[in-house]
């Protein structure tokens, strides 16, 4: 199952969950009226009561799950901070945390989406994390302490490639509607607790009326929440297994996910967390953090995951480990150094005039599914960044200068013209840091551009929103200075003006669309004829290569190659067509774009980039490595 296909199946389930969340209101709806009709005797005025109960019941659970939501509305770091997670600082001194950042940082950089902000429960010992947010663009990873002293470094990347694979599977949106939805069916329960502990008991009928609704209300909110938390399992439990399965593919090996679920079955700590509000998140934990019977438990029994990964694994072998661990509790650092750890040999990026193979099928497997030579590849991209780069996109008063500078043109007319436009928005002061970055990024590898971006965008979401509104601006002002800003520069600058527009609003962030194909003509032939105008500087080459990558997507469509005059602006009208496609549309989408753009058997690292970059601005992110290397799927 590859990445438009799981996307697909969740956007399903997404809908039957919807479903059955819908059922279990009208199931409690239903009970409320019985209730009410009880209390009120069944009189003349019972038909009246039951509809003012229904509209009142409907109107309880919908405003509690809507303030609940609302409260996290703020994305991933709203919910990682409700829960009492600190942020990793990007200057840390402790080991363990800057072992972190430097997975994270590495699997962000081989999936080829933004970085995550990252958070840490400190006062947490079980071994447990989990993803939040409602995209890959407000995203936010949380690890307990307990993880990062017990797990080694591959241990830990199987943890983090599993809170990847959610994030791109699209699960954080449905857990923070999860959250918000069961907590509007507990309100019922609290407000009839409250009557309860603070009406005053009397003999009037309407006192005795009231304690009885009072009870129904409690034991209907109770019920409801407990077929809610069983919904929610079932839910969990698919896509826990899902998320394993993905994790294994990120890493390429079984080793690190299932030496970390033995850790969670043979450690005492386990994964159970201290917090008393981990009930709350519990779907969203890598382990079971909360203990629930195997009826209501959000997870697969350890065991069963750990054969997943491990088919041959026996029970008494984690007797052993128990034993063992109970004695000397396994320390990750020092796991490291006995396995000797060590980081692979960085090697030399390819050369701008290096030609490389890609199909469309291939590129298609490798979506959203980095494998182990994307994990070296990404390793060599964080080795090769300056460090006078590197420090730049972590440092809050250089962030913004150097995102500005990357979507500077060559020096020249068009150049000063941006420079014009950003001392006029931002000061001379900015525009000269953007200058001067703008100076020392001309050389530097295409390859290194994405990650750069991605690599700057935990700190520039902290900045304050009207800095980010300006920023924004910014950006759109200097990638339409003119009409010649390349195409790369262009989608560089869509790309962040959109991830810097979901971070300031979260829960209107992007989702899985459900455009079909053949409803977006137009768009899908406007950015293939920029694409393979842009990528063939022979202008007799771009016609046969547009003509590829069209029979790919509209086998049957008649439509003559013919490149607007003004390609910015036409790819600003069909950037939102094109986001809002299906996935099973993208699919066919992206096998177009790779076909005109692979037209003539080879591509150049520049073309691989501005395909990376054109398949970030649709959400759908490619690794760094796009050439077929042996043992990569085909």
């Amino acid at each position: 199952m590859n990445f438009f296909e799981r996307q697909d199946a969740a956007r399903r389930q997404s809908k039957r969950l919807i479903f059955l969340f819908v059922l279990a209101v009208l199931a409690i709806v239903a009970a409320v009226d019985i209730v009410l009709l009880v209390a009120v005797g069944g009189d003349g005025g019972g038909i009246g009561a039951v509809v003012f109960g229904s509209l009142l019941t409907l109107a309880v659970i919908g405003c509690a799950s809507l303030f609940r939501m609302a409260t996290l509305r703020a994305g991933g770091a709203a919910v990682a901070q409700q829960f009492g997670a600190t942020p990793v600082p990007e200057d840390t001194t402790d080991f363990n945390l800057r072992r972190l950042r430097n997975v994270i940082e590495e699997v962000a950089l081989a999936s080829g989406v933004p970085v995550p902000q990252i958070f840490v429960l400190d006062e947490e010992q079980g071994i447990n994390a989990f993803a939040a947010g409602y995209s890959p663009s407000d995203a936010a990873i949380t690890v307990t302490r307990g993880a990062l002293d017990r797990l080694n470094r591959d241990e830990l990347q199987g943890v983090i490639a599993h809170e990847y694979s959610h994030i791109l599977n699209g699960d954080m949106r449905l857990n923070i509607r999860l959250i918000g939805l069961l907590f509007g069916i507990l309100v019922l329960a609290i407000i009839g607790r409250k009557i309860l502990q603070n009406g005053r008991f009397g003999r009037s009928r309407d006192t005795g009326a009231l304690m009885l609704v009072a009870f129904g209300l409690l034991v209907i909110g109770y019920v409801g929440l407990f077929f809610g938390r069983l919904i929610k399992a079932g839910v969990s439990r698919q896509r826990e297994y899902l998320a394993d399965a993905s994790a294994v593919q990120f890493t390429r090996q079984t080793t690190g996910l299932a030496g970390a679920l033995k850790k969670l079955a043979g450690l005492e700590e386990g994964s159970k967390l201290a917090a008393n509000d981990a009930e709350e998140v519990s779907h969203m934990l890598f382990g079971d953090g909360v203990g629930y019977s195997a009826l209501m438990a959000t997870h697969p029994p350890l065991l069963d995951r750990i054969r997943a990964l491990e088919p041959a694994f026996k029970p008494q072998a984690l007797e052993e480990l128990k034993s063992r661990w109970i004695l000397q509790p396994p320390v990750g650092m020092d796991e490291d150094v006995a396995l000797g750890f060590t980081s692979d040999t960085a090697t030399a990026l390819p050369a701008l005039s290096r030609k490389m193979e890609i199909t469309p099928p291939g590129v298609i497997a490798q979506v959203a599914t980095p494998q182990s030579d994307d994990y070296r590849r990404a390793g060599n991209i964080q080795s090769a960044i300056p460090e006078i780069l590197d420090r730049a996109v972590r440092h809050h008063e250089d962030v913004i200068a150097i995102l500005l500078g990357l979507l500077h043109a060559p020096a020249g007319p068009l150049r000063d013209h941006q420079q014009y436009e950003l001392q006029a928005r931002m000061g001379a002061r900015v525009a000269q840091q953007a200058l001067d970055y703008a100076d020392r990024l001309v050389d530097l590898n295409p390859m290194l551009r994405l990650p750069l971006a991605s690599l700057a965008f935990p700190m520039l979401r902290r900045r304050p929103r009207p800095e980010l509104q300006q920023f924004m601006d910014t950006v759109y002002s200097l990638v339409h200075a003119d009409g010649e800003v390349d195409l790369f520069e262009y989608c560089l600058g869509r790309l962040l003006h959109t991830q810097v527009s979901e971070a300031l609003d979260p829960s209107r962030a992007w989702v899985a669309g459900t455009k079909r194909l053949k409803d977006a003509t137009a768009p899908v032939v406007t950015l293939l004829a920029v694409v393979a105008q842009a990528g063939h500087d022979n202008p007799a080459d771009a016609p046969r290569a547009y003509i590829a990558g069209l029979t790919r997507v509209f086998p049957r469509l008649n439509a003559p190659y013919a490149p607007p005059a003004d390609r910015q602006t036409a790819l600003e009208l069909a950037w939102p067509e094109l986001d809002a496609l299906e996935p099973l549309g993208k699919e066919l989408l992206i096998e177009g774009l790779v076909a005109a753009i692979s037209h003539d058997g080879q591509v150049t690292v520049a073309e691989s980039e501005l395909l990376r970059t054109v398949c970030a601005s649709l959400h759908c992110p490619l690794p760094p490595m796009l050439e077929q290397a042996e043992g990569k799927l085909a």
